[in-house]
């Protein structure tokens, strides 16, 4: 017999007694086995149960809560907005009883903005610091009406610091150039005149058609005759 026949039938004898060692060794533990695919059948059924018969419902129950106190808001109803009317829910209604749901989370943002309003400003922040989105536009004003709420309060470093998240949140044509302005009369007000001028610079040469571009030389001009 050659070598080369001996190797392949070592080789077979090796394959075989994996096998059967394999076939052992999921004979013995089938138990085991079949335990840990029920649990996981479970578990997915489980899951699919609370979706559909807790979950969604909530889901829906607090989108249809959320309409009046968004239609509140819209109507500069604040107070009732935040408060509800004693027959709908407001937004702390909201955020107290569907918290997890996805309106619930929203709920964070119009309350934040809805305090902004009403110029209570530590709940302002309050409210939109729990708020988070993907959405990068509504993230972007969510953190800029932060900025907004530490400049009332005087804090300006802080508002520079939320307007500067903002931009990086959404750089759009419309928010961006908002916030930069904003930035930039702040370092003014700070009299950091050449952060100001590198503020309102970069409105005149990335945001050229931006509402803000149309009147940004005067900006420019007043902060560079204080330098």
């Amino acid at each position: 017999m050659s070598k080369k026949v001996k190797k392949a039938d070592s080789n077979l004898e090796n394959v075989e007694e994996v096998l059967s060692r394999t076939e052992l060794f999921i004979e013995e533990n089938q138990k085991v086995f079949t335990s840990i695919i029920i649990s996981l059948i479970v578990l997915i059924g489980g899951y699919w149960a609370v979706k559909k018969l807790f979950i969604e419902p909530r889901e829906q129950e607090a989108q249809a809560q959320i309409f009046h106190a968004q239609a509140e808001f819209g109507n500069e109803n604040f107070q009732v907005a935040l408060e509800g009317d004693g027959n709908t829910l407001g937004f702390l209604d909201l955020i107290e009883s569907y918290g997890r749901t996805k309106a619930g989370k929203l709920a964070n943002y119009y309350a934040g903005i809805s305090y902004l309003h009403l110029e209570e400003y530590e709940n302002a922040i309050k409210y939109l610091n729990k708020f988070n989105s993907k959405n990068s536009e509504l993230k972007a004003v969510s953190l800029g009406a932060m900025g907004d709420a530490y400049f009332e309060l005087e804090n300006l470093k802080e508002a520079v610091r939320y307007y500067k998240r903002a931009i990086d949140a959404n750089s759009n044509e419309i928010t961006a150039p908002y916030y930069l302005l904003k930035i930039g009369v702040v370092y003014e007000s700070l009299g950091d005149n050449k952060n100001a001028v590198d503020s309102y610079t970069k409105i005149k040469e990335q945001y050229k058609n931006s509402a803000e571009a149309r009147q940004i030389d005067k900006y420019i001009t007043r902060a560079n005759l204080k330098l």
